[in-house]
């Protein structure tokens, strides 16, 4: 990408929020504009980023690109484990009117089928960093689960395990166990998603391995097929992306400490460091913050799905 931080035609076009006449979105989150639209819905990946569930004040160019593609790749990868909502990023075939703003649209959009959510974050970790690890410092435990005595911050754990929290509408969402989750979402379906978060991981982890890239965790979403008779479980929103996933370098992984990461570690690490409260209204970020975020987006990108973003 050359000089990012220099490259002003490049912050030209970032997308901080969508503007379709005559469209109401039903919901403008963290990074996502999302349209109801004949029958499904217009999901648009912006280039705005949050740290601590707050929105910060600078985009990250090619972002929401990065995003949508990233989890493109994945839904095609995934498809024989579980069905996934993507009905097509073609904005020519998305219904009326979004086709006319193509320009707004086009790479970082995706029309997906309806679904019911399950109020569910499935969060499977391999490697106990981030919450996990501060869980397990304080209590030993994680998500209700004993791990062994003496494990050090990003160490391998012998299998990967399935760590759920509640989806918060605003704040921080909270840990819970199994059986906090049944409780709220029944118990057939509960297990449901413990097994094919559990699937998806290990499937993704060994892709994603073979790459060179280790993942560490992620969170994945469901929700019931609304166009389905039987209900169908689907996995829904983005999946694998550096925005719900923690990717590190597998040649630089060592144990005992934080790793080097391709996701937004370094802007959550960024803003901590200028003492930020955490609290709105949310810093902006230097402009080689900025760039090297973009960097980090890219190269993610380009290592797990071997091409450069067109």
């Amino acid at each position: 990408m050359g000089n990012l931080k220099a490259d002003s035609s490049l912050m030209s076009r970032t997308l901080t929020e969508t503007r379709i006449p005559g469209m109401d979105p039903v919901a403008r989150g963290k990074v996502r504009d999302i349209y109801r639209a004949d029958g499904g819905l217009v999901m648009v990946a912006t280039d705005r980023i949050s740290a601590f569930d707050c929105i910060l004040g600078s985009p990250i160019p090619l972002k929401g690109r990065v995003l949508t593609q990233i989890s493109l790749f994945w839904f095609r990868q995934l498809e024989e484990i579980v069905p996934n909502h993507l009905l097509t990023v073609d904005v020519r075939k998305f219904p009326a009117p979004f086709p006319q703003y193509h320009e707004q649209l086009e790479g970082r959009s995706m029309f997906v089928r309806q679904a019911t959510p399950f109020p569910i974050e499935c969060v499977v970790r391999g490697y106990l960093s981030g919450s996990g690890w501060k869980e397990y410092k304080a209590t030993g435990s994680t998500a209700g689960l004993n791990l062994p005595a003496g494990m050090r911050e990003s160490d391998k754990l012998s299998e990967p395990i399935f760590t759920p929290a509640t989806k918060a509408a605003s704040g921080h969402d909270e840990n819970i166990n199994f059986t906090q989750m049944a409780d709220k979402i029944g118990t057939e379906s509960a297990t449901s998603l413990r097994d094919l978060s559990q699937a998806i991981y290990r499937k993704a982890a060994a892709v994603a391995l073979e790459k060179g890239v280790i993942l560490a965790d992620t969170k994945f979403e469901f929700g019931l097929d609304a166009s389905s008779g039987d209900g169908r479980i689907i996995l829904i929103d983005e999946v694998l992306t550096p925005d719900s996933s923690r990717y590190w370098p597998a040649a630089q992984y060592k144990p005992g400490g934080p790793q080097p990461s391709y996701d937004k570690q370094f802007v959550r690490d960024y803003v901590e460091s200028i003492g930020w409260n955490k609290q709105p209204p949310a810093p902006k970020l230097p402009d080689d913050v900025v760039a090297r975020t973009t960097e980090k987006y890219l190269e993610i990108y380009r290592l797990l799905t071997g091409r450069e973003l067109e």
